[in-house]
């Protein structure tokens, strides 16, 4: 998008205001299925937690994809914004036994990556299919904090687990239908990856069943210019050619899934906020916004990079500002960031917004969630209203003590 339209965006529905392109969530899910065009069966399921809202989730509907889900309420949404149950994978961790069959009862394909849970599940419905999720004990990720794959992960049935599993469904005569993993984000090592997939696939082998093979996902995206990314495209050709002759192995035509979420939207994703305030101290110009971690907390949480532009002065000057929240607590975006100088009631624009970002959100020091807008075809759609004072009451309840205190003081 062009910090023109941003702007106009910007001044239309106010701020913050979270904007993504949905030419370029589009560009990214073709960029995927085009990698991966010489396997016969591919399947694309969009990570819902990544960004959540209805409207965004109808544009990847319409595209082909399925959905990846980690509560109840995701298959609900997801069955809200049209998708079929057969095109949802309800992917969870740490759930109960009642919300798994809560989930199966509406027919989506069932993800389990717990031996108690899958032995309790197969026991008393040993003919729903379910996908297993196995820990290949591989940390292809590069940050540490959002991989998934390592030996210690709270994610997936362990690799050494395999006859544990085995004994469970030969006991309980269950259908497994699909072998699941997830490495974790920021995938830098193709090769990585693909060592992962080996184990997945000697995984696979010990089913007769199988319907789908799933590898997750993570791949990296750049957050700064220069930045590295997985080549998408190299991987396309290694694993497709893996995947086909695992297939012609196995006597049968397997789906090959992908369960992307940064991968489609995050760049798609800008969140425009205004200036506050410029404070000079000693050492540090700051730019105070209108927002905080309520609305953007990966910077803080997770040491995120954002790049952060001044979308109304283009062509100023460079300045070094440290750009921080209006939240009472540390909530900086960016420290000394070379950025085009900055006037109180700028718009600064912070790219890779789409993922991890709005449905991170909160309502930490009772401030309201903002504004959502979907760009679409050179049209701005609004697709999530800003909250209001009354949002944020709505669900709590008054209690009047002054009757009750004053029965104590009389007594």
């Amino acid at each position: 998008m062009q910090e023109s339209q941003l702007l106009k965006i910007a001044n239309e529905f106010g701020s913050p205001v979270y904007v993504y392109d949905g030419n370029k969530i589009e560009a990214q899910y073709k960029r995927l299925t085009g990698a991966f065009k010489n396997v016969k069966k591919l399947k694309i399921n969009y990570a819902v937690k990544a960004l959540s809202n209805i409207s965004v989730l109808k544009l990847l509907h319409t595209l082909g994809s399925g959905i990846d889900t980690v509560s109840i309420q995701e298959v609900q949404l997801g069955l809200a914004a049209g998708f079929k149950p057969e095109q949802i994978i309800f992917t969870p961790n740490g759930v109960s036994l009642n919300e798994i069959e809560e989930a199966a009862q509406l027919g989506v394909k069932i993800n389990i990556d717990n031996l108690s849970i899958l032995e309790q599940f197969g026991a008393k419905h040993p003919t729903t299919p379910v996908c297993i999720r196995i820990n290949p004990h591989v940390m292809a990720g590069g940050n540490a904090n959002i991989s998934v794959g390592h030996i210690d992960s709270k994610f997936g049935i362990s690799i050494h687990q395999i006859p544990h599993i085995l004994r469970i469904v030969e006991n309980t005569k269950m259908n497994i239908n699909g072998i699941h993993m997830h490495t974790g984000s920021d995938i830098l090592d193709i090769e990585v990856f693909l060592y992962a997939s080996e184990i997945l696939f000697e995984t696979a082998k010990q089913f007769n069943n199988l319907e789908f093979i799933d590898f997750g996902s993570g791949f990296k995206v750049p957050y700064k210019p220069g930045d590295i990314e997985t080549n998408i495209e190299e991987l396309g050709k290694k694993l497709s050619k893996r995947f086909n002759d695992f297939c012609k192995d196995y006597g049968k035509e397997l789906t090959l899934a992908f369960e992307p979420g940064k991968f489609l939207v995050s760049e798609s994703g800008y969140f425009l906020a205004q200036v506050n305030a410029v404070k000079q101290t000693t050492s540090t110009v700051f730019a105070q916004i209108d927002s905080g971690f309520n609305h953007l907390i990966r910077p803080m949480f997770y040491g995120s990079h954002h790049e952060i532009s001044n979308i109304s002065n283009l062509k100023g000057r460079e300045r070094f500002y440290t750009v921080v929240g209006y939240i009472c607590e540390t909530d900086t975006f960016g420290n000394n960031r070379r950025i085009n100088e900055i006037n109180e009631g700028d718009i600064l624009a912070f790219k890779n917004a789409g993922a991890y970002c709005f449905s991170m959100a909160s309502n930490y020091n009772s401030r309201l969630r903002p504004a959502e807008v979907l760009w679409y075809n050179n049209e701005a759609h609004l697709i999530r209203k800003r909250e209001t004072f009354d949002d944020i009451i709505h669900n709590q309840i008054a209690v009047d003590f002054s009757t009750n205190k004053e029965n104590i003081l009389a007594k």
